[in-house]
């Protein structure tokens, strides 16, 4: 016999299915209850709500103890070791330039000819700042501009 995964309607509903399909009616869903069914199906489930909340309360005190047993051995509430609350919900402060990229690599590549490489280490050599983990790449983009820049040969670039 197969099993499934529904819950057994309560009596009061299949009751009333029965008696509807009686009938030659065949209603689905709520339609196929009597308000009295509907009334009573209401109060079943109300008072199903009241183990839930002990159910609820019960392990809220268990995560409030957690919560204190992870605090005092000095870790914190957001999952992550070793940092302080303070610290681990800052943000990294984005370091301020004069010009932009596009610019800061105009400057640097009028009469010269580089590579992305070699134009990205300049540029921040230059004092252009970034945090960026993928500067290269934003790099290779800018250079990528051709009312900009031009390519010399395959890699390399030159400010027009």
């Amino acid at each position: 016999m197969p099993t499934s995964s529904r819950r057994r309607q309560p009596r009061s509903v299949r009751k009333a299915a029965l008696q509807a399909t009686s009938r030659g009616v065949v209603p689905r869903g709520l339609a196929r209850l009597s308000i009295a069914d509907l009334d009573r199906e209401i109060r079943r489930r109300q008072r199903g709500t009241k183990s839930l909340h002990r159910r609820r309360a019960k392990m809220l005190e268990k995560i409030a103890a957690l919560d204190a047993q992870i605090l005092a051995a000095g870790g914190t509430l957001d999952g992550r070791a070793g940092r302080s609350m303070a610290r681990a919900g800052a943000r990294r402060i984005r370091p301020k330039n004069d010009t932009n990229l596009i610019d800061a690599l105009r400057a640097l590549l009028k009469d010269k000819t580089m590579g992305v490489a070699e134009a990205a280490e300049a540029v921040q050599k230059a004092g252009y700042k970034s945090n960026a983990a993928t500067f290269k790449i934003m790099v290779n983009a800018a250079l990528g501009k051709k009312k900009h820049f031009k390519r010399v040969e395959r890699g390399r670039y030159t400010a027009v």
